[in-house]
């Protein structure tokens, strides 16, 4: 739907698409002809991205793909990057994460617009929901792939998608509505709180590095809300929250000869010399 109303708009001749080529399904050769074919029947050019998933990487099989194709997104030659998630994809990744125990960043789900790697990412169809999508489809009498592990409950995703989203739609009609509004809700909410680390950030700050006398001024919820935003500003995946809330302990308690640190899967944050500094893999 996304690609085939982008190509009927005024942009058309800035348009172009890329698909993502994972290699994880048998059906992965037949979605790239699919791929292909749609976009040269709309005049689009395609670039094909092949991306080697890290299986063995502990993350899981869902975040790895999402991490090697946002891999193949920042290689694409564009200002702007489209995609298509839809409202459901919104309930259903707020209900993820909250299951999780995630913080407000996490319950936010799906922004509707985000910078990565100096690209803007926006996703215009978070607001429609995948009958109004298929609607379109048939009308317009567009062909799509099915993802065959989308019907495969044991992945977390898809079991909120199959059996928990339909239950809780039974009992309340606007389930799904109710839930991406309130993911819009704790965005508003999140970003009020990255208002306030930027604020908290240029106070305690000394180029890269932050003084640790000035950060002990911050309460400790700050504190951790500021670092979770620095983390994020440097694309460093945060730390789950007891093993933030630790390091938070020791950088107000620590005594002057303690160089308290935590490790992180991109790198280090490390106090050396009264300053916090980070230091990447």
């Amino acid at each position: 739907m996304l690609l085939h109303l982008l190509a009927k708009s005024r942009f058309s001749a800035q348009l172009s698409a890329i698909h993502v080529h994972h290699g994880l399904s048998l059906n992965a050769d037949a979605w790239q002809a699919h791929c292909v074919a749609f976009c040269s029947g709309l005049d689009v050019p395609l670039c094909v991205r092949h991306v080697a998933v890290d299986r063995a990487g502990g993350e899981g099989l869902e975040a790895a793909a999402r991490r090697a194709r946002y891999a193949a997104f920042a290689q694409c030659d564009a200002d702007f990057l489209l995609l298509a998630q839809h409202r459901g994809d919104q309930a259903e990744t707020l209900l993820f994460n909250l299951l999780r125990g995630a913080g407000v960043v996490g319950v936010a789900a799906i922004p509707v617009e985000r910078k990565y790697l100096g690209k803007r990412i926006l996703r215009p169809l978070l607001s429609v929901s995948r009958a109004e999508i298929e609607a379109y489809a048939e009308e317009y009498g567009l062909s799509w792939v099915d993802d065959e592990s989308n019907a495969d409950i044991s992945f977390s995703r898809n079991f909120l998608r199959h059996e928990i989203l339909p239950t809780l739609a039974a009992r309340f009609p606007g389930a799904e509505s109710g839930l991406a509004q309130a993911a819009e809700n704790f965005a508003e909410a999140s970003a009020l709180l990255d208002e306030l680390a930027a604020q908290d950030w240029t106070h305690v700050a000394l180029g890269d590095e932050v003084q640790i006398k000035q950060l002990r001024q911050l309460s400790t919820e700050r504190i951790k809300n500021m670092l979770r935003f620095r983390l994020r500003q440097l694309g460093w995946r945060t730390p789950d929250a007891p093993r933030l809330a630790e390091f938070v302990r020791q950088l107000r308690q620590a005594a002057p000869d303690r160089h308290p640190a935590l490790l992180l899967p991109d790198g280090e944050m490390r106090v050396a010399q009264g300053r916090l500094t980070w230091r990447p893999k």
